[in-house]
C-alpha cells in the first residue's frame, strides 16, 4: 500500500485551511501534516516536518508567499510547492514560478480538481489552472528579455526535457527511458542548472522557444 501524500497548507484564511485539512485527512491517500497562517511560521515548521507537497497562498501578513517559496526551496529542494491563490496577473505568476513553485492554481477550483493537482505534482507534473496556463503561453510567445545562454544538454538530458515538454510525469519518463525516478530527478536538476531555470515550467518554456 502506498503511503499517503503528505500536504502542508500555508494560508492566512483559517476557515479555508481547516476545511482543506479536514478534506485531505478524510480522503484516502492524502494527509495534512501542517497548517501555517504566515510565511514565518511555515519557514520554521515545514523544514522540521517536510511534506511532499505544499499549498501556498501569496498574500499573507508579513512575508508573502513568493518569498516563502524561495526560502523553502533553498532548504527543501525536493518538496513540491503549488501556489493556491486568487491572483491571476502575469507578474505574480512568473515571480512564483521563478521562485521555485511547480504549479499555480486558482482557489475557485473544485476539491476534486485540487486532489488531482496534488497527485499530479507529486508524480512529477506541473498543475496549472487553464487560465493561468494560457497566460504563461501568451507571455512566452511575446518574448522577454534576452536570457543567459544555456549550456549544452547531453543526449539523455535532451530526451528527459523533451518528455517533460510532452507532459509526462517523472515515473512515465523513467519507464520510457528504463531508469529510476531518482535518476530522472538527477537529470532534471542538471537541466535546471544548465538552462538557468528553477522550475519545470521555465525549462519547458525555454525548450519550446528554442
Amino acid at each position: 500500500m502506498q503511503p499517503p501524500i503528505r500536504v502542508a497548507i500555508v494560508d492566512d484564511d483559517r476557515a479555508l485551511c481547516a476545511a482543506m485539512a479536514a478534506f485531505l485527512d478524510a480522503t484516502p491517500g492524502f494527509q495534512c501534516v501542517g497548517i501555517h497562517f504566515t510565511a514565518e511560521s511555515a519557514l520554521q515548521g515545514i523544514p522540521a516536518r517536510p511534506p511532499d507537497v505544499v499549498l501556498m497562498d501569496i498574500n499573507m501578513p508579513g512575508r508573502d508567499g513568493i518569498a516563502c517559496v524561495r526560502e523553502l526551496k533553498a532548504h527543501l529542494p525536493d518538496t513540491q510547492i503549488v501556489m493556491l491563490t486568487v491572483y491571476e496577473d502575469t507578474d505574480k505568476i512568473f515571480a512564483a514560478l521563478s521562485a521555485g513553485a511547480t504549479g499555480y492554481l486558482l482557489k475557485r477550483l473544485s476539491p476534486e480538481k485540487l486532489l488531482e493537482a496534488i497527485r499530479e505534482v507529486h508524480e512529477g507534473g506541473s498543475p496549472m489552472s487553464s487560465s493561468i496556463a494560457r497566460k504563461v503561453v501568451a507571455s512566452f510567445r511575446r518574448g522577454g528579455p534576452p536570457p543567459r545562454p544555456p549550456l549544452p544538454l547531453s543526449p539523455r538530458e535532451q530526451a528527459v526535457l523533451e518528455a517533460l515538454a510532452r507532459g509526462l510525469t517523472y515515473k512515465q519518463i523513467a519507464d520510457q527511458l528504463q531508469i529510476s525516478v531518482d535518476t530522472i530527478r538527477t537529470y532534471i536538476r542538471r537541466i535546471y542548472e544548465k538552462l538557468h531555470v528553477q522550475s519545470r515550467t521555465e525549462a519547458v518554456a525555454k525548450y519550446l522557444r528554442s
